[in-house]
């Protein structure tokens, strides 16, 4: 009987390590995903092998303690171009989303509302355009939102206001604050500096 139940708990922790390795794939997937979307003159990706069993070695990208989940992406003012790719919404246990201070164009992925554990997300000074996806309302652990100084126009999602934000910037962009959104003048001014269209609606 205790034979038995040894080797259902050594067969119990080699599916959990299989699981955890198969998850660790699956989030270098979605950084390659990333890397072939961008163009990077300073070859600041360089070491990211699509080879290796976990991303956790890769320069700036960080894992948690067990070397397991990526929590950390930082690659702000790495002069990076190019386009999200939606597979950074792949990513469950990402805590901070690091990419301010580039040249990104496009659209922001509507994927990147999956990030359930997203506490920062950091996009600002870049090239972005069209709005804040309103699948930015499912990001209940996020705290800090800095879109501010991109090209992104367009009524802010009416999701994007339940979100308890700490910080929400979108200044010098053409986002337009919403009427309705009384919980905007908890933010100070240079949050919302600088935009065309103010308060205004459509």
């Amino acid at each position: 009987m205790a034979n038995n139940m040894s080797s259902s708990l050594v067969f119990l922790s080699l599916l959990f390590l299989l699981f955890q390795r198969l998850l660790s794939n699956s989030e270098g997937d979605a950084l390659i995903a990333f890397k072939n979307r961008v163009s990077d003159p300073g070859n600041n990706l360089g070491s990211w092998d699509p080879s290796l069993v976990t991303p956790c070695t890769w320069f700036h990208v960080t894992c948690d303690d067990n070397d397991v989940n990526v929590i950390r992406l930082d690659l702000g003012l790495f002069n990076l171009s190019g386009t999200l790719a939606p597979e950074l919404g792949q990513l469950p246990y990402l805590q901070y989303l690091e990419l301010f201070g580039n040249s990104l164009s496009g659209n922001i992925p509507q994927e990147l509302g999956n990030l359930n554990s997203l506490i920062s997300m950091d996009l600002y000074d870049n090239q972005l355009e069209g709005n804040i996806p309103a699948s930015f309302g499912n990001l209940k652990s996020l705290k800090f939102l800095r879109v501010n100084d991109n090209k992104l126009a367009g009524i802010i999602p009416r999701e994007v206001l339940d979100l308890n934000l700490q910080v929400f910037n979108y200044s010098n962009t053409n986002l337009r604050k919403p009427t309705v959104a009384s919980n905007f003048e908890s933010f100070p001014m240079e949050s919302f500096a600088n935009n065309k269209f103010g308060g205004k609606r459509d």
